[in-house]
């Protein structure tokens, strides 16, 4: 399938500057296209990663991916999808990103071979130019009317919006400009709210080269929940690809428990599996939904991709044990992702009854309480039920030296530290 109908087939084209002539061209030869991302943060969210899965799949047709790492224009700040100024951080800062996200990014990315991704950094051919030359050799291809009228300009007249992140749509000019002429770079991929910056490059470029420079631009759709909220964001906050912010096994989660509404869509962009594989997947969805055979095929594979397959089958470790209460199969680590978001309590390792362990730690109302449900047996100590009322806790029952897990009834988990 050309890169293009594939790219149709998953819904992954929002725009086109020409649809005709990149269709021809890369139809015509191995091309090279880029795709910038700026170091506002140490790690890339899930949102981020839309532009890149496509960068990915020109590169399994054989394109060469050039990544750029917006050393400079993060210190400046892109005002697209904002309504009000960022906050400029310092060089070190920026630079501690840029190294964070160059290491991310090369994970996902081939970086042997004919087509191996090449990184960059625009500071590179920036930090150099001077403010006269910045003017006459780039302002003065830029029409101020044309700059007010971008959808990312207007949005913020009325609110104000500082000349510096005003300017920011020059910078990225400047940057496909200088990947055209020194990478051979003809298209620039970024998500529906990089089209004003996309668009503004091209002009450049065919102002500086000559107007039939062949150089285009295409923008992937900005992507919504089925329920009409933001895509990436759990209750958490953002989900991460570094595993210290999100952790393997929530990242598992999330897409584990993808709408039923959403989980298709999500299938086409996020994953590699061929068309029969996801059609087969949502026809699962329509006929035997309980299953959530899709959702798993997508967790799995999101997972296995960002992290690792070791990361993958941890994952699904602590999902199953969790599932199935065998609390005493895990390793400290993996109880540590698993119920990162329980209640956590700390105690000293001393021996206890665990009557006077459950009240003193809050876990019980009363001892009443405490008696009454150890004899009911809706007490659970690592997977284990106590139903003794003169059983003692210490630090030998404790996973790995450090956790005691309770559950209360069926699902009422908390994780008990060892201080």
């Amino acid at each position: 399938m050309n890169i293009i109908d594939e790219l149709e087939w998953r819904e992954a084209i929002n725009q086109q500057t020409d649809e005709e002539g990149l269709r021809e061209l890369i139809g015509s030869k191995s091309v090279s296209l880029y795709c910038g991302v700026d170091p506002t943060g140490d790690s890339m969210h899930i949102g981020h990663l839309i532009p890149f899965m496509m960068l990915k799949r020109f590169q399994q047709a054989g394109h060469r991916p050039v990544i750029l790492i917006g050393g400079a224009t993060g210190t400046i700040g892109d005002p697209s999808g904002r309504q009000s100024e960022r906050s400029l951080q310092t060089l070190e800062q920026v630079q501690d990103n840029v190294n964070a996200l160059t290491a991310q990014l090369k994970k996902l990315f081939v970086t042997e071979g004919d087509n191996q991704v090449r990184m960059v950094n625009n500071y590179d051919w920036t930090h150099q130019i001077n403010v006269i030359e910045f003017l006459r050799d780039y302002g003065k291809n830029f029409n101020l009317n044309t700059m007010l009228a971008k959808d990312v300009v207007a949005s913020r007249l009325e609110d104000g919006i500082s000349f510096t992140e005003f300017s920011y749509q020059i910078l990225q000019s400047l940057d496909y400009l200088h990947l055209y002429k020194n990478e051979d770079v003809q298209l620039q991929i970024g998500g529906s709210d990089q089209w004003g910056n996309i668009t503004s490059g091209l002009d450049l470029i065919r102002k500086k080269e000559g107007s039939e420079a062949k150089a285009y631009g295409l923008t992937i759709p900005l992507m919504l929940k089925a329920d009409g909220t933001k895509f990436g964001k759990s209750a958490g906050g953002s989900i991460w690809l570094d595993p210290n912010k999100t952790t393997p096994f929530e990242f598992y989660q999330f897409w584990a428990n993808t709408d039923d509404r959403d989980v298709v869509k999500y299938l086409k962009y996020f994953t590699f599996l061929s068309k029969e594989e996801i059609e087969a997947l949502a026809q699962k969805v329509e006929t035997e939904p309980h299953k959530r055979e899709a959702q798993k095929a997508l967790a799995e594979e999101m997972t296995r991709f960002v992290h690792s397959e070791e990361m993958l089958e941890q994952a699904k470790r602590i999902t199953a044990a969790l599932f199935s209460g065998d609390i005493r199969s895990l390793t400290a680590d993996e109880i540590e992702q698993g119920f990162k978001e329980m209640p956590t309590f700390e105690t000293e390792g001393e021996a206890k009854n665990i009557v006077d362990w459950l009240v003193d730690l809050g876990l019980e109302p009363s001892k009443r309480q405490a008696r009454e449900d150890i004899t009911k047996g809706a007490i659970s100590l690592n997977g284990e039920k106590v139903t003794e009322l003169e059983f003692n806790v210490s630090a030998e029952q404790a996973i790995g030296g450090k956790f005691i897990i309770i559950r209360k009834g069926k699902k009422n988990y908390s994780l008990v530290k060892l201080k």
